[in-house]
């Protein structure tokens, strides 16, 4: 019988904890240790919750296309007692528009994603006009739509929809803080609690989020993983946008409809971007950046009207912006599953599927995840991703 520990309940470790009690060969119990079952920090209960298909390396156009294939199938596969959660997942695409400089970097990214069967279409500026009346093209050499399987969804539904469907099939979630683990040779052999007792593991996962560099300091593990401060701001429009996908500018500043009003933010330039900030809004990235971009964008936003704002965390691989996942090659029996830097509530699905057949079958079965292995880390072999949001 295999013993599964899992640090961290959120979307990550409960989409593991899932994959690994559905899977029929697996003989074992899952534990999920999560400090707070509220969730108010987490950072896929904060998130954008978004999904696409728009990257520019073939593994994390796999990975998206097997979340929206999970997302559209969500209510069949994490129904509890019949009851089928509704996570509200909605295809209205992402918008990639990029200037002259960046134009060639979308015709490459395009050539990768058409090739793996990704429905997306380049657009020209006279194009996106035609079907976008509201979009100023000024500065614009170039868009790329999804056409479909790209969207967004309520995270924090999926995550209690993941978080419902592991417990209704076994799993045990402790509400407390790892503090520590016992080890023998080179294998962990239980979690400490901050309370004093542990919990004995045949293997242990760290899915700690923004935390998972302090969990892997415990077995002198140096992750590239910090919490990094992201802010999203709603407004609403008095006139109306449609259709409106998610729109990403050249600067990176992007947003997208949510309910009857709009969601929008922009990550802090590298200098202004330190780890650990409180979760405070920083509202001069709205008045300073966002907002002159997205009216220069959309004139009709001349008029918006921002009604509030909240503050979550990515946790930003320092390394190269894409998620750390697999078995540790020092520690076999710990698990990594860090480091999304704000792609994590979209990858869960992929990377919960995957930990699972790493435990209980000893490697991948479906899609291969090993590029994302540590092992690039330890050997400075960065993961080149140009489609960072």
């Amino acid at each position: 019988m295999q013993r599964v520990v899992i640090i961290g309940g959120g979307a990550i470790g409960s989409s593991i904890a899932y994959f690994l009690l559905s899977d029929p060969a697996f003989r074992g119990e899952v534990t999920v240790i999560e400090r707070d079952p509220s969730y108010a920090q987490a950072s896929s209960a904060l998130s954008a919750s978004s999904i696409r298909q728009q990257f520019s390396t073939s593994i994390n156009i796999e990975i998206g296309r097997f979340g929206i294939e999970f997302l559209r199938e969500s209510g069949e596969r994490l129904a509890v007692h019949g009851d089928a959660p509704d996570i509200g997942l909605l295809e209205h695409g992402y918008l990639f528009l990029a200037s002259a400089p960046g134009a060639s970097i979308l015709e490459r990214s395009h050539g990768l994603q058409h090739a793996l069967g990704v429905d997306v279409a380049l657009l020209e500026p006279h194009a996106l006009r035609q079907r976008f009346h509201w979009l100023a093209t000024d500065g614009v050499a170039l868009g790329s739509l999804g056409l479909s399987g790209e969207g967004w969804f309520d995270g924090y539904g999926l995550l209690q929809a993941y978080r419902g469907k592991a417990r209704s099939l076994g799993a045990t979630y402790v509400t407390g803080s790892a503090a520590g683990f016992a080890t023998s040779g080179n294998r962990v052999t239980a979690v400490r609690l901050a309370d004093g007792s542990s919990i004995s593991c045949d293997f242990a996962v760290n899915a700690a989020g923004p935390w998972a560099a302090a969990v892997a300091r415990w077995l002198g593990i140096d992750l590239p993983v910090r919490a990094r401060r992201r802010c999203v701001f709603v407004f609403t429009c008095p006139t109306p946008i449609t259709p409106c996908p998610l729109v990403v500018e050249p600067t990176g500043v992007w947003f997208r409809p949510e309910g009857r009003g709009f969601i929008c933010g922009v990550s802090p330039d590298a200098g202004q971007d330190p780890d650990d900030l409180p979760l405070e809004v920083d509202h001069r990235l709205f008045d300073e950046i966002i907002w002159p971009t997205l009216a220069a964008r959309v004139p009709a936003f001349e008029a918006l009207r921002q009604t509030s704002a909240w503050a979550g965390y990515y946790e930003y691989n320092t390394f190269d912006q894409n998620g750390i996942v697999g078995l540790h090659p020092a520690w076999r029996n710990l698990a990594l599953a860090n480091g999304f830097s704000g792609h994590g509530i979209q990858q869960s699905p992929a990377v919960g599927r995957g930990v699972a057949e790493l435990i209980v079958h000893g490697g991948y079965r479906t899609l291969d995840l090993s590029p994302l292995a540590f092992e690039r880390i330890v050997e400075d072999r960065p993961l080149v991703e140009l489609a960072v949001v």
